[in-house]
């Protein structure tokens, strides 16, 4: 669909992108992989049409349609979240209204007869057409499913945009960009501002609903979930692998053992070649020998390795003053902000050494409890103590407006670093990117994203007892964040990490607490554990709604209410609870079927769809017909499969 042909990218001498070819197509879900700086996102810009190349060209259909998300962007706070949404549908809204335009104009005339009116008959038509293709009578359950779905609630639709964060502004971003169902959908780093269950909604539209897509992401499981093919950018070439993530890696690191090995036999046929005509140079009887070895080495095309892909940095946290046993005590805590209840009646106690996790939609009271624990905020009801000792190192994403910005990236690590740590800055740096001259950095110039990750390096080389940070792998790569993951399980301290990153929980927490509805539960075990609890959750709710429901119509027949029922401690009977799981059942089974019907129907509209592009295919007005057919029945679908979808996730 896509092709890109002998790609070059240059900036005042370096070579960013080195001659790269490939093709993107038809729904391809691509992995952009590598390292930071490797130019990801500038090979995006580039097929997103935003930036030119050195050399090489991107050859794209003339009527394929691409949308990008980047990380940053400059958002419009003038409307409502419905309205902003909306303009997702701004070529339905110029169709609709030319046709009202026309209809007005043929109101108007009395020249029936003429060719004039047939023409504009025959234009009203085909506009009609295209305005029931593109969705012109349906869109609007499209736009709340996919809001809903990001996260906003029915509430929200109209708010204006200008009450959110940033991050639920680019979440409105994401919706339009959804919304417009472009025929190739890149995204920059798309779940940075999303929580899990956003995440997973995101994964199953990708997987199920999108074209074909591209990706930048440092959340494994995400990449893993919604990609096919693997590609990576090293040293300025690109490198193809049809698989997804996980196998890539083990297939990258057997290529990168042959790459060693290739550029070890390399090195010593040089050295043997060099040394050949180091000895003959001056002998004339191997004259032609010496010049036919120095030909031979200028066209030796030399094996690159990236240096910083070798080994693994481990580091160790300083010793910390022992702390008391427990670390956080927290008794029958609320806070509100005005009338809006943010949690209340939390109470729990978190023992030294736990590694637990604060997960929940944005907005439910994470952060506001970690600020109520590092004691920013005070205004709330009920206990919260500190225990015994207790040190902390606090990482939120402001805390990169604290560092001085007159000292370098080393200074900043150098003035916290004690002991043995002082001779291991230099690698440190570099496992965060802040390798070579950029630890000479000032921190004044470093981008945004580069201040949280040195805030984080110096967070990790302060001795304290209890480290709590809040998304702190939004800004970091994937080695990056192994080398952060793998220093907070040797630590031997206490850690809360607020995180949407499940493949960064995993292994590392061994309790999660969930904010919502007002409420903090506490789950044991890790966070897939938690996953597959909420699941089942879900489940017990259904039951228990379908129980009420029955309830409610037994009360029809026998006067007696649901209430009273309840108030008179009857069990729930074998037959119920038999006809209970039966519901339970047909829901999933509904849900499996509906999928595999999408997936055909999607099928069938993109096969009518390449016969309608054809000359043949453009005048056969038949196609049109069985276009709009099958486009209904994948609407009739997809409201079946979101009814089943939120059915079975009742208050999960």
């Amino acid at each position: 669909m896509i092709s890109i042909e002998g790609l070059t990218v240059e900036f005042g001498g370096f070579t960013l992108l080195d001659n790269i070819s490939f093709v993107i197509n038809k729904k391809d879900r691509i992995a952009l992989v590598g390292k930071n700086g490797a130019g990801k996102s500038t090979l995006m810009k580039i097929i997103a049409g935003m930036q030119t190349p050195t050399k090489g060209s991107t050859g794209v259909p003339r009527d394929t349609t691409i949308g990008y998300l980047p990380q940053e962007m400059q958002l419009s706070d003038t409307r409502t979240v419905r309205e902003e949404a909306e303009r997702a549908f701004e070529h339905i809204h110029e169709t609709e209204n030319e046709i009202n335009r026309l209809n007005a104009t043929l109101a108007e005339r009395t020249d029936y007869d003429s060719d004039a009116f047939g023409n504009l008959i025959e234009r009203v038509t085909s506009l009609s057409e295209q305005f029931r293709m593109m969705g012109g009578t349906n869109y609007h359950a499209e736009l709340e499913r996919t809001l809903t779905g990001l996260g906003f609630t029915r509430d929200d639709f109209d708010r204006p945009t200008a009450e959110f964060s940033g991050g639920w502004r680019m979440r409105i971003e994401l919706a339009k960009l959804l919304l417009r169902r472009p025929d190739v959908l890149l995204l920059d780093e798309p779940t940075n501002h999303l929580d899990i269950e956003s995440i997973q909604w995101l994964e199953t539209f990708i997987t199920t609903r999108a074209n074909a897509v591209i990706l930048v992401s440092h959340d494994r499981a995400f990449i893993n979930n919604t990609t096919l093919r693997t590609l990576e950018i090293e040293l300025g070439h690109i490198y193809d692998y049809k698989v997804k993530y996980d196998e890539y890696v083990v297939l990258r690191k057997e290529r990168r053992e042959q790459q060693i090995r290739a550029y070890g036999n390399q090195q010593k046929m040089l050295a043997d070649t060099e040394a050949f005509i180091e000895r003959f140079r001056y002998k004339a009887s191997k004259a032609i020998q010496v010049q036919s070895r120095i030909k031979q080495l200028e066209k030796i095309e030399r094996i690159e390795i990236d240096e910083e892909d070798n080994a693994m940095l481990r580091l160790k946290f300083p010793p910390a003053p022992r702390s008391g046993s427990y670390p956080v005590v927290i008794e029958n805590l609320s806070k509100r902000y005005g009338d809006h209840c943010v949690f209340a009646g939390a109470t729990f106690t978190i023992n030294r050494g736990d590694k637990i996790a604060f997960v929940g939609k944005n907005g439910e009271g994470k952060s506001t409890l970690v600020k109520c624990i590092m004691n920013e905020i005070t205004d709330y009801e009920g206990t919260l103590k500190l225990g015994h000792n207790v040190k902390t190192g606090y990482f939120a994403q402001n805390q990169a407006q604290l560092l001085d910005e007159s000292k370098t990236v080393f200074e900043t690590i150098d003035y916290v670093a004690q002991g043995d740590i002082r001779t291991k800055i230099r690698d440190i740096l570099g496992a965060f990117l802040f390798g070579g001259e950029a630890s000479d950095k000032k921190v004044k110039v470093l981008s945004g994203g580069e201040k949280s990750r040195l805030a984080m390096i110096r967070l990790l080389l302060e001795p304290v007892n209890l480290l709590i940070l809040d998304e702190p792998t939004n800004h970091l790569d994937m080695r990056s964040k192994d080398v952060l993951k793998s220093a907070l399980h040797d630590f031997d301290g206490t850690v809360i990490v607020v995180s949407h990153d499940r493949e960064f929980l995993d292994g590392l927490v061994d309790k999660v607490y969930e904010f919502g509805n007002k409420r903090i539960r506490e789950h044991l075990g890790g966070i897939y554990d938690f996953l597959e609890y909420k699941k089942i959750e879900s489940l017990r709710e259904l039951e228990r709604k379908t129980a009420g429901d029955a309830a409610a119509t037994a009360s029809a027949v026998t006067g007696v209410t649901p209430a009273v029922a309840a108030g008179q401690n009857n069990p729930v009977s074998y037959d119920e609870q038999k006809e209970q799981a039966r519901l339970v059942r047909k829901l999933e089974k509904t849900v499996a079927e509906t999928e595999q019907q999408i997936a055909a129907t999607e099928a069938n509209i993109s096969a009518l769809e390449a016969r309608m592009v054809t000359p043949e295919g453009a005048a056969d007005a038949s196609l049109y017909a069985e276009h709009e057919k099958l486009k209904n029945e994948l609407s009739d679908a997809m409201n079946k499969w979101e009814k089943a979808i939120e059915a079975l996730e009742k208050h999960n």
